[in-house]
């Protein structure tokens, strides 16, 4: 059958969709919709939430997009306190923290669109934004859900609207205004694995015109996967103890949190037509590594010449294999014996250390990594909006942000070390956003027209000790300055009452310095002769004894890439409202996401180059490389409803994808190690989501969402990346239901009662999809108890969750090939949790 357009494809979605609620939409009364901004007056009518995604207030069901919007009540009654948690009732959204190797950050796919590395080389497929500021990096995205009126999720390219590197989406986090009228709360909660949460605010008049608002957060878990001392646990194995402590086999925990964060919020009403708002932030985190599990163990244990990475008790190499795998998974049969009173499914063997013999091709052990994750950012954010005439005002926003995190990994998972390493990351950025939003012919037509100017600059410093590759070298200070500007316009025709059409347009330059740093652990420059294997010394390859210490990276010492590039985004939309209950849109826009160059190149110049080599050959060779923008066309349908007086809400998208030049970062290259940003190809992208709020009687209030995504590569080139498989983190379906029953007593307290249920399908976690890096499907489900006093100062809730109990993986990473080994970050196993909240 021949290839469907694009057009007829969305078009034939679209109408499956609309045919379900086509039927009910006319066949009741029109009730008028709520004013912008109250809460339902009814507890049996939906809830308006007003969002401004397209620059100025608009009801959510008045706004063309695919945008799922939630406020604040509706993240405490699912108990959601981090940005992560939001994908469970989001279509097509996939988040997930960052496994071990990516120390505390966030990584966000939306419709199969995103990023994983945390590197400051590469740049986000989903924007992040808080309070309309930028967040350039996935290390600083783990966003704490703290004092919050809404968080906003808008699915497909935001290009015109958020501008660069939203590509697959936006996420956009709004904090609440000072009001000056009183009040605060304070929470306390204390649940398994020792959690001590603390929340807490205060809002209050300074003056006439100044109001203020002080909220802070803090969260405390031990870790849930506990590091034991395969020596001590195993005595009669051929493993050294190692236990400097002394205090049994425990060794420490893994996914231990302890978190903490302020933030003052200013708002200062200069005139009758001045408003000025100033926030200020900080965060602060002292964490365990990040969870992590040893799923699969097999790979060398030995320098070329044969000297053992470590030494058992009696002389000989410790092998690598599965006896440090504590449970028995699809990939390997685990091939130890678990110590009494521990669970394998939440075990791990690493030591962190490196303490093998040095030898004149690697002198520079013993090495200890940190078991740890810490972080300290801050910032501070300026909006001012100014009302120049009835139909014509000026916000600009403003920003400063700043952070440092550093975090050590043990990637092998096991006593052997194979690979482990420690990162600092500094990044500051720095933005101005000027707006003008207006409006002529009686509102006929309204408009925003601005520009942007983003500044940043990060430095990236790591110990990187990589037997398996034989190289151990300090990465950096890499720095990566780049600055972006963009002009931008969005405009709205309203031809009539019911009907609209919108058109946006925005223009971008890029520019993105990298430039590398690599020596030796003590300081020298490896160099200026190449490898003497090369020169034809009879060692046992260019890492054998023989040659000099990490002589491929000879060539990486103060060495620039750049990346320059113009770029146009532009928005058509239409959308009629069809009656008071249903309102429906189409649109075609673009996105894209800036290129770059290769941050990691393993080896330099010196290596000669990729392309030299025969086919089929593995050896080093030159991985300075570069990549392109990708870029994306989307085609899109929706329509959204609110129904049987409002009593159920049905909004439902469609959406055809063009996605070209994708970023991902490969894993197979000539060479190992190999982790290489390149453009792969080409797909193309459809998919349905759907979202309902049904609220049958007082009380009681359903709501779910369901998703379907299918992506199709239609070119790969020459990177191997088979046509069959799809990018990660992209499930092929997401659903979710959820319950609450709210009970008011005779005294007017309220008993509340809550069910969140969330499957998503199974997805690949690399470029290259295999059954070693794939993700299990699985269905989680969570439940919240709670009761409030009759005057609603006393809130008192208990909840559980995971109730089911379900084993799972967040992330699964396959280095099997260059390490001998596959690795996991599971999920939490079940938890409870009981809360106690005063509202004053």
């Amino acid at each position: 059958m021949a290839r469907l357009t694009a057009a007829r494809r969305v078009a034939r979605l679209f109408g499956m969709t609309a045919a379900i609620i086509s039927v009910p939409a006319f066949a009741q009364d029109a009730s008028a919709p709520q004013a912008a901004g109250e809460a339902a007056t009814n507890n049996v009518t939906t809830q308006e939430i007003v969002v401004t995604a397209q620059f100025r207030a608009q009801k959510l069901q008045d706004t063309p997009l695919a945008i799922t919007a939630v406020n604040a009540a509706v993240l405490e009654a699912r108990g959601q306190t981090d940005i992560s948690q939001i994908a469970a009732q989001a279509p097509n959204v996939t988040l997930r923290n960052q496994p071990q190797s990516g120390g505390i950050g966030l990584i966000a796919f939306i419709r199969g669109i995103g990023q994983t590395d945390f590197n400051y080389a590469l740049e986000p497929g989903v924007g992040i934004y808080v309070d309309d500021v930028y967040i350039p990096t996935l290390s600083s995205s783990l966003l704490d859900l703290m004092d919050l009126e809404r968080v906003e999720v808008l699915r497909g390219p935001q290009g015109t609207l958020a501008g660069r590197n939203s590509i697959g989406g936006a996420i956009k986090l709004f904090s609440k205004k000072p009001t000056g009228e009183g009040g605060g709360y304070l929470q306390a909660t204390y649940g398994a694995y020792n959690r001590i949460d603390v929340r807490g605010m205060a809002d209050f008049k300074i003056t006439d015109t100044l109001s203020a608002r002080i909220s802070g957060a803090t969260k405390n878990t031990d870790g849930y996967v506990k590091l034991l001392d395969y020596g001590l646990a195993h005595p009669n194995s051929n493993v050294r103890a190692n236990n400097a402590k002394g205090d049994g086999i425990e060794r420490g925990t893994l996914g231990g949190r302890s978190f903490s964060a302020a933030r003052i919020a200013l708002r200062w009403d200069a005139t009758p037509d001045i408003e000025v708002n100033l926030a200020g932030d900080y965060t602060r985190e002292r964490n365990d590594s990040g969870a992590q599990v040893l799923l699969f163990a097999g790979g060398p244990s030995t320098t070329p010449e044969g000297i053992p990475w470590l030494t058992g008790k009696d002389g000989t190499a410790v092998p690598l294999n599965n006896a440090f795998v504590p449970y028995s998974t699809r990939f390997q049969q685990s091939g130890s014996t678990t110590p009494a009173g521990y669970n394998p499914k939440f075990i791990n063997y690493a030591n962190f250390l490196d303490a093998r013999t040095p030898t004149s091709q690697a002198p520079y052990k013993p090495y200890s990594a940190t078991n740890g994750q810490n972080f300290d950012g801050w910032g501070v954010t300026g909006n001012v909006t100014a009302k120049l005439a009835d139909n014509l005002t000026a916000v600009w926003i403003s920003s400063f942000r700043r952070y440092k995190m550093s975090f050590g990994f043990d990637q092998d998972g096991s006593p052997i070390p194979v690979a482990q390493l420690d990162n600092i990351l500094r990044h500051r950025a720095w933005s101005q956003e000027l707006r003008l939003n207006g409006s002529f012919l009686d509102k006929r037509i309204e408009y925003t027209v601005g520009g942007f100017y983003f500044d940043q600059n990060g430095t990236y410093n790591a110990r990187v000790d990589l037997n398996y590759a034989g190289i151990d070298f300090i990465h950096g200070p890499d720095s990566t300055p780049s600055t972006s500007k963009a002009l931008f316009f969005n405009g709205t025709f309203h031809i009539t009452d019911a009907w609209g059409v919108t058109g946006g347009v925005r223009h971008t330059w890029d520019k993105k310095d990298y430039t590398y740093f690599r020596s030796n652990p003590d300081g020298t420059i490896p160099g200026p002769l190449p490898c003497e294997f090369f020169l034809g010394a009879p060692t046992a390859g260019p890492t054998g004894i023989g040659n000099s210490p990490n002589c491929l990276l000879i060539g990486l010492y103060n060495v620039t890439g750049q990346f320059k590039g113009t770029r146009t985004d532009w928005r058509v939309e239409t959308d009629y409202r069809f009656s008071p209950e249903v309102f429906a849109y189409a649109s075609v826009s673009t996105g894209y996401k800036a290129g770059g160059v290769n941050p990691r190149p393993f080896f330099g110049p010196s290596a000669g180059e990729c392309s030299a080599l025969p086919p089929g050959v593995l050896a080093p060779c030159n991985q300075i490389k570069s990549f392109q923008p990708e870029t994306l066309t989307t085609y899109e349908a929706g329509i959204k409803t609110d129904l049987f007086d409002r009593k159920l809400r049905f909004n439902a998208s469609a959406f055809f994808n063009k996605y070209d030049n994708i970023i991902l970062t490969l894993t197979r290259c000539p060479a190992a190690p190999c982790l290489l940003p390149a453009n792969v190809g080409k797909a193309e992208v459809w998919g349905l989501e759907g979202e309902t709020t049904i609220r049958p009687v007082e009380g009681l209030t359903l709501d779910g969402t369901v998703s379907y995504l299918h992506f199709k590569y239609t070119d790969t080139g020459t990177t191997g990346v088979p046509l069959g498989n799809v990018t990660p983190f992209t499930p092929k379906w997401n659903w979710s239901a959820g319950a609450q029953y709210d009970y008011k007593t005779g005294a007017g307290s309220v008993i509340s009662a809550r069910f969140d249920g969330t499957y998503q399908s199974s997805m690949y976690t690399e470029a290259f999809n295999a059954a070693t890096n794939l993700v299990d499907g699985r269905f989680l489900g969570n439940v919240r108890l709670s009761y409030t006093s009759t005057d609603k100062t006393w809130q008192l809730s208990a909840e559980v969750q995971n109730v089911f109990n379900k084993y799972y993986y967040n992330t699964v990473e396959d280095v099997k090939g260059p390490l001998g080994v596959i690795t996991a970050n599971p999920g939490l196993p079940r938890t409870w949790a009981v809360s106690v909240k005063r509202t004053f």
